[in-house]
């Protein structure tokens, strides 16, 4: 793995200052007033526009489940209802009801998880129906979350030793690293981290039986098992230090589930305190054969989230474009 001494992260993980509440290190005053894009300032102009030379055969590849997956929804959720409206003898609206906006593949905004006694990142301490402003997932999509995205596929490097995504596979930085010099990738400062674990992959190949019954044990957000990134310390100076302006995974949590307290909790660890961009249930099995059949796992990854003032979250319409 390679970030050019150019791009490198101005503040090393291990230099961040340290909340008091949580002790846990901090990344609040990096980006002074764009508190509300988090690690997304990374996405630059000139990083973006060299994203671009990813592009050479202009194939277009979607990361995302349909909106209605997956069904029966997880965590409480309820499904969306789909409606249709006549708008006279020759046109149609539609509209839909009880709509979830992080049901389906998602990014969690900074408004998700906050610090416990330090607030939600960057000290706001405000009520989302009350303000509707700081931390909405509107400022994410003035601009998308555009870059160069780099697949490491993990489930691959696993292929045929009889690793089941469905179990609690702890990843470290070493794994990452690993995956990466095997295919050949390198990250640089600015990528859109895509990590493939199998999850959905697995779940897509579920029948309906098989699908409601898992749904029926992930009523709690611990009650079920996936592999995913560790929730350690270690994982989050990586992805720090690494210059990653986002992290999408294939599975429901990014993180390992259940994780272990006595190693951490990396959504707390990530959106509250360092801000990062974080996506779950992305759609990668597409992308990693298009990947394989091109011998390149870099790519322009493209996702505009829904622009709903004061949202949570939102649904991720992302594709990738080789």
């Amino acid at each position: 793995m390679v970030v050019s001494e150019s791009d490198s992260v101005a503040v090393p993980f291990d230099e961040l200052p340290v909340l008091p509440g949580t002790g846990l290190r901090h990344a609040w005053d990096m980006w002074g007033p764009d508190v509300n894009l988090g690690t997304l300032n990374r996405l630059s102009g000139p990083v973006v526009a060299a994203a671009t030379a990813a592009v050479r055969t202009g194939e277009r590849v979607g990361l995302t489940l349909p909106l209605e997956l997956p069904d029966p929804p997880f965590f409480r959720r309820q499904r969306y209802r789909h409606s249709f409206a006549p708008m006279g003898q020759t046109a149609w609206d539609d509209y839909v009801d009880g709509f979830y906006l992080q049901c389906s593949s998602q990014w969690d905004g900074l408004r998700h998880v906050g610090s416990g006694p330090d607030g939600w990142y960057g000290g706001w301490r405000g009520q989302p129906e009350a303000d509707l402003e700081q931390l909405g997932i509107h400022h994410w999509a003035q601009a998308g979350i555009i870059g160069r995205g780099v697949l490491v596929d993990l489930a691959g490097a696993r292929a045929g030793g009889g690793y089941d995504p469905f179990s609690p596979v702890a990843f470290t930085p070493r794994d990452i690293t690993a995956a990466l010099d095997a295919q050949g990738s390198a990250l640089r400062c600015g990528d859109v981290l895509c990590v493939r674990t199998g999850w959905v992959d697995k779940y897509l190949s579920l029948d309906r039986a098989g699908q409601t019954e898992l749904a029926a044990g992930m009523v709690d957000v611990t009650g079920y098992a996936a592999a995913g990134l560790s929730g350690s310390e270690e994982m989050s100076r990586f992805l720090w230090d690494s210059g990653v302006a986002a992290v999408a995974c294939d599975n429901p949590a990014v993180e390992v589930v259940p994780g272990d307290r006595a190693v951490g909790f990396l959504h707390g660890r990530l959106i509250p305190h360092l801000g990062f961009a974080i996506g779950e249930l992305f759609d990668f099995g597409p992308l990693a054969r298009a990947c394989q059949r091109e011998r390149r796992h870099e790519f322009l990854f493209v996702s505009v989230p829904l622009n709903v003032t004061g949202a949570v979250g939102s649904p991720a319409n992302a594709v990738a474009v080789l």
